[in-house]
């Protein structure tokens, strides 16, 4: 029974602990916080005006995708173009 209470009470500090020390690491406590937020924006400003433009991503092809069986093809014959420049044919 000691034995319980005691796992009991450690659970319990260190909890206390946790939260205790997770209250104290607030962002705004940091020495220039404000000063980092600043620079924070600016940067998510020059990023927003990066994702502006007009080009398409590479996540976003311009061309329709293709078919599995022509992938399947390209892939194929682009191996067996390898294949045979390994063999020196």
């Amino acid at each position: 029974m000691k034995r319980l209470a005691a796992w009991i009470a450690g659970a319990a500090g260190a909890a206390v602990g946790y939260r205790w020390l997770r209250g104290r690491s607030a962002v705004s406590e940091w020495p220039g916080a404000d000063e980092q937020d600043a620079r924070a924006e600016e940067l998510r400003a020059k990023l927003a005006e990066s994702r502006a433009g007009d080009e398409p991503s590479a996540a976003e092809p311009s061309e329709p995708p293709e078919s599995v069986e022509e992938r399947r093809r390209r892939v194929h014959d682009a191996g067996r173009g390898a294949i045979d420049e390994m063999q020196g044919e």
